[in-house]
């Protein structure tokens, strides 16, 4: 995509998803049934959205939430934190799909940011992993910047407010500079945790992840969600590794659920995702342990959800 297309397409953006769509309208996502004039205004905790692409669906989702404008002010700094942790393709499931990193960056930067920056202290060689992943080209072809996590002088160490057993890390200088924050994590199988959806996605803004694994590892994921709630929780649901998490094995271990849920708390959000998954959000300790923490509402029936089938 040239200069210009990026222009044009951002232009577009602006006049309709970025500024909230016209009641009635179907140019960005037809398809999408009572999305717009019922919902201007509604107050949504969670937005559940299924059968489209990972772009489409986060229009919808964005667009019954009010807008990107809601959650990003003209000028701002935005960090964009997906998981890019694996050297593999998007149809391995293993990081979030690059359709929709690139349009989350696309849709900021139509809300008026000033700047938006992507990245991830990746597993494997951080170069193959933005590569690979397809995310380092979205990002650039939707005018958003990679950042690397991958030396320790991008961290500075701060305290963790309600830390019980992490207590302190070394927190990468792009989510400490942003205005605003958006988690956007991939569902999928993880061995030591059961899943990995947004709060264990936090891991990859700190230096020292393995301090997490050998000292209660979901206590620390809880710990760490208290240092800075995203201001949104973006769960890609597309491709679903559903065994051998977290870096899979083949196509074999992905399950295409055309998914995705959109929320302002994110420990809703994760409990959503584990539901998607298939467990019981209670069953993954750290989702209960957030909970108990008053970090977010694990309980989906206490909260307002708006399902959307594209």
């Amino acid at each position: 995509m040239d200069k210009m297309d990026r222009m044009n397409r951002r232009d577009f953006l602006k006049k309709t998803i970025g500024g909230g769509i016209a009641a009635g309208s179907t140019l960005v996502f037809p398809g999408v049934e009572k999305l717009l004039a019922a919902q201007q205004g509604a107050a949504y905790d969670l937005v559940a959205v299924r059968g489209g692409g990972p772009d489409r669906m986060f229009d919808a989702a964005i667009a019954s939430l009010g807008g990107m404008q809601t959650f990003v002010p003209r000028g701002s700094r935005v960090l964009v934190k997906p998981n890019i942790g694996w050297d593999v393709p998007p149809e391995r499931g293993g990081n979030t799909h690059p359709a929709l990193v690139g349009r989350i960056v696309e849709q900021c930067l139509a809300a008026g940011a000033k700047e938006v920056t992507v990245f991830d202290h990746t597993c494997d060689n951080w170069r193959r992993c933005y590569t690979n992943s397809g995310i380092e080209a979205a990002v650039k072809a939707a005018g958003g910047k990679m950042v690397s996590g991958d030396s320790e002088g991008y961290y500075k160490s701060v305290s963790v407010p309600q830390g019980q057993r992490l207590k302190e890390a070394k927190v990468h200088e792009a989510l400490l500079n942003a205005d605003v924050f958006i988690n956007a994590p991939v569902l999928k199988h993880h061995s030591s945790s059961m899943v990995t959806i947004g709060m264990k996605n936090l891991m990859g803004v700190v230096w020292d992840r393995w301090y997490w694994h050998r000292n209660d590892l979901h206590q620390c994921i809880a710990d760490f969600s208290s240092f800075r709630k995203p201001d949104l929780t973006v769960v890609d649901a597309y491709n679903v590794m559903k065994r051998n998490g977290p870096r899979g094995v083949s196509v074999s271990d992905v399950v295409s659920m055309k998914a995705q849920v959109v929320s302002l708390d994110p420990v809703a959000a994760d409990a959503a995702g584990a539901k998607l998954f298939g467990s019981d959000p209670m069953d993954i300790r750290h989702i209960e342990i957030a909970s108990r923490m008053n970090l977010g509402q694990m309980n989906l029936e206490k909260l307002s959800i708006n399902r959307i089938k594209i």
